[in-house]
């Protein structure tokens, strides 16, 4: 076999094993987060709250028709609820239950996890405040686009995109991951998709303008 001809097998049989390693192997482009799913500090789901509660997204991410940022809702925003919600039904049920047969007062019941957020306001159970005072909840970014890259929030939600067209069925998720590759295509893709606004630009679909999210 010539020298040549054992280059060609050798660059078919890596070529073959970067086949087969694909296959195997979750292989993406550099800065595709998708499924990224980071652990929290306070174990929230959204799954409880965005789905079976079917509370609004912008309840507690009400940046986003009005900023850039959609944000992260403050401690203060959570414990609008929980200073009244501070565990599962049941548990608290079953505290009541005990305390009646023992002829007593129940007691103020706080889940481990409504605990954090209790200590990062700074109040005891009684909703007074701690000697340590409060220490902010340091949440794991999910979502993080390259800073050469421009979105703006008010205008998507202006257009009345559905929060799940970039962040998936967030109501079905336990623990918040990256929906979608948020790439360059994914996104044209979808400005090619959307109709463009009334009395704008002489495109038929929203701008594919560099400029548009390239300043």
């Amino acid at each position: 076999m010539t020298y040549r001809n054992t280059k060609i097998l050798i660059v078919c049989m890596l070529l073959l094993g970067a086949l087969v390693l694909a296959q195997d192997t979750d292989i993406r482009l550099p800065g595709n987060n998708q499924g990224y799913e980071p652990e929290q500090p306070i174990a929230f789901s959204h799954r409880l709250h965005a789905g079976e509660l079917n509370i609004d997204c912008q309840f507690c991410h009400y940046g986003a028709e009005s900023s850039r940022h959609a944000g992260i809702p403050s401690a203060s925003v959570c414990m609008n609820c929980h200073k009244t919600v501070t565990a599962k039904f049941d548990t608290v049920l079953i505290e009541r239950e005990l305390a009646e047969v023992e002829g007593r007062d129940p007691r103020r019941i706080i889940s481990p996890e409504l605990r954090k957020l209790y200590d990062a306001v700074g109040l005891d159970e009684n909703l007074q405040p701690t000697a340590e005072g409060g220490t902010p909840i340091e949440w794991v970014r999910v979502h993080n686009l390259p800073d050469f890259v421009y979105f703006d929030h008010r205008v998507h939600v202006a257009r009345d995109l559905a929060c799940e067209t970039c962040h998936g069925p967030v109501g079905s998720m336990e623990r918040m991951r990256q929906f979608a590759d948020l790439s360059m295509g994914w996104c044209v893709q979808c400005h090619r998709d959307t109709p463009a606004i009334p009395g704008g630009p002489a495109e038929d679909h929203a701008s594919t303008d560099c400029a548009a999210c390239h300043y």
